[in-house]
């Protein structure tokens, strides 16, 4: 069996390559809290990659049921002693109160992708959103540990959404060209636009306008999401912060130029990123914690926080 020591270092690799954005506020928690968030992207990242790799859908879909075989025998304590994110996973879970069960909504959310599943609604497209980013919320609260589990969870869970949802409108060209589109077909009504009628890369003003509401809609989740920081002790609450502010700052270029994510990936270069964590750094050590930029419109959601 591979050294838990060993099994750890795997996941902080795969954190520290992979989670681009992530890993500033990882670096922000003691080293065992570090660990097992590590240990905890590396797993939704094993599982995202079966579902956004190269391989055709049936074999894509019997990895994913491979997957979730794996994560049952870890649920009942018999990881895979040849995966050290399982092993590691399995170590954490005994250290913190992480709830193992929320890697399937995971690979729910991941199941829907390779379908290529579009969305009628905000509430369908809000069920997927709380499958793949609500659960991480969730698992990451597990590590983070708070003084109300019972009231932090659906904030976590909402603090997820709202950055799947500025994953969605950074990714719309990416995605479209995939034969993916996750944005709610209503609000194409709504707008009268359509993204093949742009090519999946068009700048029209009512595709820019159904960005700007959806982007007003992610801050409204941000808005929610972030009551949760009160419930955290101090590094879970700037980790947290870090991670937001990051998602948040793209969202404000998002924002400034919707058309550009109509028609490229739109990204924070690692010194913007770095002046976000920053300031969620510096307001840390303020009792104001962090603030959610104003928008000039009226945020649209969320609808199912009450």
């Amino acid at each position: 069996m591979i050294p838990v020591r060993l099994a750890y270092r795997v996941c902080e690799q795969i954190t520290w390559s992979r989670a681009r954005n992530f890993s500033y506020g990882i670096w922000l928690l003691p080293p065992a809290k570090r660990r097992a968030l590590a240990a905890v992207y590396a797993l939704a990242r094993q599982i995202d990659d079966i579902g956004d790799g190269p391989l055709p859908p049936d074999r894509k879909l019997a990895g994913l049921a491979q997957a979730r075989a794996a994560l049952a025998a870890l649920i009942a304590g018999y990881p895979d002693s040849g995966n050290p994110v399982l092993l590691a996973l399995a170590d954490a879970a005994h250290r913190f109160d992480i709830p193992l069960v929320a890697f399937g909504e995971l690979i729910d959310g991941c199941e829907a992708d390779v379908h290529a599943v579009s969305y009628q609604s905000f509430g369908d497209l809000l069920h997927y959103c709380r499958c793949v980013a609500g659960s991480i919320g969730r698992l990451s609260l597990g590590v983070f540990g708070s003084r109300d589990p019972e009231a932090a969870a659906p904030l976590a869970d909402s603090l997820g959404v709202a950055l799947q949802l500025t994953n969605i409108l950074r990714d719309i060209a990416e995605d479209y060209h995939n034969g993916r589109v996750y944005l709610p077909a209503e609000d194409f009504e709504l707008f009268g636009c359509k993204l093949a009628e742009q090519g999946g890369n068009g700048s029209g003003e009512k595709l820019a306008a159904l960005v700007r509401f959806e982007a007003d809609r992610a801050r409204a989740w941000y808005a929610a999401g972030l009551a949760l920081m009160p419930l955290l002790d101090r590094p879970s609450a700037t980790c947290t912060g870090t991670m937001a502010a990051i998602y948040l700052r793209l969202l404000e270029r998002i924002t400034a130029a919707p058309a550009t994510v109509l028609s490229t990936r739109v990204s924070l270069s690692a010194p913007e990123k770095a002046l976000a964590a920053a300031s969620s750094l510096a307001r840390a050590v303020r009792p104001s914690g962090p603030r959610v930029p104003r928008s000039t419109a009226r945020p649209q959601g969320p609808e199912s926080v009450r």
